[in-house]
């Protein structure tokens, strides 16, 4: 029995440390992971949907609280005037979330495009909606009337990957919601 408490203690204590330890390790790991997926994830996403502006969209990232949620929000500046923005969402895909880069003209109150973040769809077939051809679908389009052809929408769904399609265009709407809301907040500009 004594053997028994004394294995326990010892267990207990090498959890312990264990768990100090991974928490430690993740709380200084945390701001590299997020400077990591922001350089090679998002960034190219950003430069995919917003052109024409002369300042870094991540230096100026800035946080908005939108229906109970943390919107992370990229402006596109042209000599200190807000032209346009983006933000990522997600819609669920066939092999889990999408995660859909949505880019807005300001005044034209206009999508300026689509860029894929995350993806795991099945190659060939899912994954794509991350290709040239069915994101420039979102280029220039109104803000009421995104859906899938199928849905009496506008937008051709990729052949073999519905539901790939249904996510992305599910992201897309989520952005607008979210753009909607947003207004109010940035008629005053960026500054």
């Amino acid at each position: 029995m004594k053997e028994m408490m004394k294995m326990m203690i010892v267990l207990s204590l090498i959890c312990g440390i264990a768990g100090i330890t991974l928490a430690a390790l993740k709380q200084v790991t945390a701001p590299i992971i997020e400077e990591q997926v922001l350089t090679y994830v998002q960034a190219p996403a950003i430069q995919s949907v917003l052109s024409d502006y002369d300042n870094d969209p991540i230096k100026d990232r800035r946080k908005f609280e939108v229906d109970g949620r943390t919107v992370i929000v990229f402006p596109a500046l042209k000599d200190g005037r807000l032209i346009g923005l983006a933000f990522e969402t997600s819609g669920k895909g066939y092999g889990g979330n999408i995660g859909v880069m949505v880019g807005f003209d300001v005044d034209a109150a206009t999508l300026t495009g689509i860029g894929i973040t995350t993806l795991k769809e099945t190659p060939g077939l899912g994954a794509r909606v991350a290709e040239h051809g069915y994101t420039t679908q979102f280029r220039g389009h109104s803000l009421d009337s995104v859906d899938l052809k199928k849905n009496g929408g506008d937008i051709e769904a990729v052949a073999g990957a519905t539901i790939s399609s249904n996510g992305t265009v599910s992201a897309v709407r989520e952005a607008i919601a979210i753009f909607n809301a947003l207004k109010g907040k940035l008629a005053g500009g960026w500054s």
